[in-house]
């Protein structure tokens, strides 16, 4: 199963560490970018992975047939578009060098925040980076703004910069999602069960005892911060990887992925998109694209 660095990731592997996923059944392959995880799946190494929505549908475009089995999480908030002190409103970056540090869903909030603004894509300068790069060209002035997320939109508001645009404004669309193949899920249901019931397990330990677990994961939280470790952080600091992120549990999710709600409303939206631009031959209906019977009964 692909995973990468993003704190969605973080609970699976916490579900390994606390013995609730058994790795002999069930291998987390750890990738360095997001680029690397899609493409061990299209090749078809990878039985599963954590995704984002866009990349999902990426994927089907590549006529992958994938289910979602989860939401391992939804950001409010914990994307943002932050600008150097002395910009204060998106309007203001017309012109300017923008970072973005993870295209995946650093595009997403960037497009939102300069169509609020009333701005076009031609009209600021966007670069990719890494975020140890993103936090020595904002410090250097080689860059006006940054697109992130958790931990390092708190890392940036700490050396002044100012959160302009979040996806709060963005309510249910920037979600990372657990995608299995659908010949793994016929061939291994019982394994993807034990595998969506540990995630579940371990957000549930979070919730009740966040500084517990977030001291088992310290070893792997404190990756997250690498670029801006001037010390060793606190469990406090390393918690800050979970802010702005909503963590659904078991029990969440037959609203959460019924027909009409939230994640419908999402998916259809995007799809639109991937169609208006010639991605998609068709919007696929709901039920092409979930595999609901590791959810709990109603």
């Amino acid at each position: 199963m692909g995973t990468v660095l993003h704190p969605a990731c973080e609970f699976l592997f916490l579900g390994r560490e606390t013995g609730l996923l058994q790795a002999r059944e069930t291998r987390l392959v750890e990738l360095l970018s997001r680029a690397d995880n899609m493409r061990l799946v299209e090749e078809g190494a990878l039985d599963a992975a954590v995704l984002s929505l866009d990349e999902f549908f990426i994927c089907r475009t590549q006529r992958l047939d994938l289910r979602i089995v989860a939401v391992l999480g939804v950001s409010d908030g914990a994307d943002a578009l932050m600008t150097r002190p002395g910009l204060s409103r998106p309007e203001q970056l017309r012109g300017r060098r923008i970072a973005v540090v993870d295209p995946s869903t650093g595009m997403v909030v960037l497009e939102a925040a300069l169509a609020a603004a009333s701005l076009r894509q031609d009209e600021v300068m966007r670069v990719s980076v890494t975020a140890e790069q993103a936090l020595a060209q904002l410090r250097a002035g080689g860059v006006d703004a940054v697109v992130a997320a958790e931990p390092w939109v708190s890392q940036f508001e700490a050396l002044g910069a100012e959160r302009v645009f979040d996806s709060t404004r963005l309510p249910d669309r920037l979600l990372s999602v657990l995608a299995v193949r659908s010949q793994s899920l016929q061939a291994q249901p019982e394994t993807v069960r034990r595998l969506v019931t540990a995630h579940w397990n371990a957000v549930d330990q979070f919730q009740r005892d966040p500084q517990g677990a977030c001291r088992r994961m310290a070893p792997r939280l404190r990756l997250h911060h690498e670029p801006f470790l001037l010390q060793e952080p606190s469990i406090e600091q390393l918690a800050l990887s979970f802010r702005g992120q909503r963590l659904p549990l078991a029990a969440a999710h037959r609203a959460l992925l019924r027909p009409g709600g939230p994640f419908d409303v999402a998916q259809q939206a995007l799809q639109q998109g991937l169609v208006a631009r010639r991605q998609l031959q068709r919007v696929a209906p709901l039920q092409d694209l979930l595999d609901t019977r590791f959810l709990p009964q109603a």
